[in-house]
């Protein structure tokens, strides 16, 4: 069977470089800056893709969405932009800049917000000390998805739509579900040298060392609602799905668990043998221990129920007390 070039196919890209530019993959014109037209048309080429996500171009289909949600984080992000821009032959002004816009400057300019809001959430988040982003939403102002869109761009970072997104098993496997958990985050692939890291805000540089350590490569965070990385954690470090022994183990100098590591340690199970006489000596102090309660539990016992006279509670608890004796010679004496 002929390979499919998918680019042509699923994409309608014409023949030529392969894989195609970052533009070219998200059909946008080159140097394309408006940022929401090219999530828009990615959004459009990966529900494309998303029809042959089965049957026997499953792996092709998986592989170019991941092309494409790379394409889309690296155009999304100034700083990744000019960098690639750059390298494309695209020569920028000393002075050209696009100035980030703070979470209240963004959703007034998206009208989102009226200005004469401004004022009323700057006081409502000192009041309660909290962000812009969570004050609008509490608010009620502004949903969740533009909040965090609105910090994105505060912080100069991507906003990523996980549902769109489908990490690498690679990736999730290096982190433990505690870790993820700890700093509401979700690993999703390796781009040019850079894990890229879905978060709720800016990444502590705890998490960035982490991330060193484990994967022996800085990291790049992306913006995802917080909800939607919580429901990422859960269903992909739902209770064994990943080998959590190989992530506990990663050692500080690669970044990368060794297999050793990864190993799971075996059970070591107690020899047994005969007893030293310490031993037989302390088994029989607890057993005499044992046979007295035995006795005493079982005539106080028949004392309080009123079953039978003196004579009688003494035989029966002589009797059990016999038994109890029988049978710790036999399984504890040993």
């Amino acid at each position: 069977m002929a390979k499919i070039d998918v680019y042509k196919e699923w994409l309608g890209i014409p023949e030529g470089d392969r894989p195609p530019d970052l533009y070219t993959l998200l059909r946008v014109v080159q140097f394309e800056d408006d940022t929401e037209k090219i999530q828009q048309n990615y959004r459009k080429l990966n529900a494309t893709v998303r029809k042959y996500a089965m049957g026997q171009y499953l792996i092709e289909s998986q592989d170019l969405l991941n092309e494409m949600a790379k394409a889309m984080l690296c155009l999304t992000d100034p700083d990744s932009k000019r960098e690639y821009d750059e390298s494309q032959g695209r020569e920028f002004q000393p002075d050209q800049s696009d100035g980030a816009e703070t979470v209240l400057q963004y959703l007034v300019s998206h009208k989102v917000l009226k200005r004469a809001q401004v004022a009323e959430i700057e006081h409502f988040a000192e009041a309660r000390g909290i962000s812009h982003r969570d004050a609008v939403v509490q608010m009620k102002l502004a949903n969740a998805e533009q909040a965090t869109r609105a910090l994105a761009a505060e912080l100069r970072m991507s906003f990523v739509d996980l549902t769109d997104m489908l990490p690498e098993d690679e990736a999730l496997d290096q982190l433990p579900r505690q870790v993820v958990k700890r700093h509401t985050c979700l690993p999703l692939f390796e781009d040019r040298g850079k894990l890229l890291v879905a978060c709720v805000d800016d990444p502590s540089p705890e998490l960035e060392d982490e991330i060193r350590m484990r994967y022996g490569m800085p990291m790049r965070a992306v913006l995802a609602i917080p909800r939607s990385i919580q429901q990422a954690i859960a269903k992909y470090y739902a209770k064994g799905m990943r080998d959590e022994a190989a992530a506990e183990a990663a050692p500080a100098t690669s970044g990368k668990p060794s297999k050793s590591a990864a190993a799971k340690p075996k059970k070591v199970k107690a020899k047994s043998g005969p007893l030293s006489d310490e031993e037989k000596a302390q088994r029989k102090q607890i057993s005499l221990i044992i046979i007295c309660w035995s006795l005493v539990g079982t005539i106080m016992g028949i004392h309080l129920l009123g079953l039978m006279g003196t004579t009688g509670m003494l035989i029966t608890g002589a009797s059990v007390a016999g038994a109890v004796t029988g049978l710790l010679k036999l399984t504890y004496w040993k």
